[in-house]
């Protein structure tokens, strides 16, 4: 089975009305590196790399956090250039405003679900700050410029780490997931976003976030 084969059989699940998502992210524009929204690959494996070059997929427009888009919804993730990777307008913000589902294949928390910073940048935590980037950029009309995006960071000074297993637990708890744990079955599991959004909005404004979506090194205590 090859990647592209998978991607064929994600979109026979979410059917002819469905959308599937795939992230592309890229983290060469934070260091410099020009972003070419028609050629630069996806850093996140070959299963979104092969989503990102299928036929009649769209590509939003963020160089650090973009998605692929294919299906039904595609026409509204291609009209998005979101400035800040997590925020309002963001495709984070669209996957939950279109009802979506966030499906989680074999990986941890700490290593797949970036959804929660959007729920941390809507909420303005503490503990990270906006910061904007500068890089060339290229768009589908193959013209470059010199360009600003911003993402919502971790307080590095303060040694804020991402800490998001425990928030992971939370959500199995409380019924959000369905499917198999990481390392178990299929290894696949499955969450509307969001009640994932609004577990995670809970933890925030009650105070409990440290602990549970992220931490700080001992050393800068």
């Amino acid at each position: 089975m090859t990647p592209t084969t998978i991607v064929e059989s994600l979109l026979g699940a979410v059917g002819a009305d469905g959308t599937l998502l795939l992230p592309l992210f890229n983290f060469g524009f934070a260091d410099g590196a020009e972003f070419d929204i028609r050629h630069t690959p996806s850093e996140m494996g070959a299963l979104t790399e092969a989503g990102r070059l299928y036929p009649g997929a769209v590509r939003t427009g963020h160089p650090i956090y973009s998605f692929a888009a294919i299906g039904a919804q595609a026409p509204r993730f291609a009209k998005v250039v979101n400035f800040s990777g997590y925020g309002p307008d963001s495709p984070f913000a669209l996957l939950r405003e279109l009802g979506g589902k966030i499906a989680v294949l074999d990986l941890p928390e700490a290593g797949s679900m970036t959804f929660y910073h959007h729920a941390e940048e809507m909420h303005a935590v503490p503990y990270r700050y906006h910061k904007t980037f500068r890089g060339p950029y290229t768009t589908w009309d193959g013209e470059t410029s010199v360009r600003e995006f911003g993402l919502f960071v971790r307080d590095l000074e303060d040694g804020v780490e991402a800490h998001l297993d425990p928030m992971g637990e939370l959500a199995w708890r409380h019924g959000l997931y369905s499917g198999h744990r990481a390392g178990t079955g299929s290894g696949l599991r499955v969450a509307s976003a969001r009640a994932l959004y609004d577990l995670a909005s809970w933890v925030i404004t009650s105070g409990v976030a440290e602990g549970t979506l992220y931490r700080k090194r001992e050393s800068a205590r």
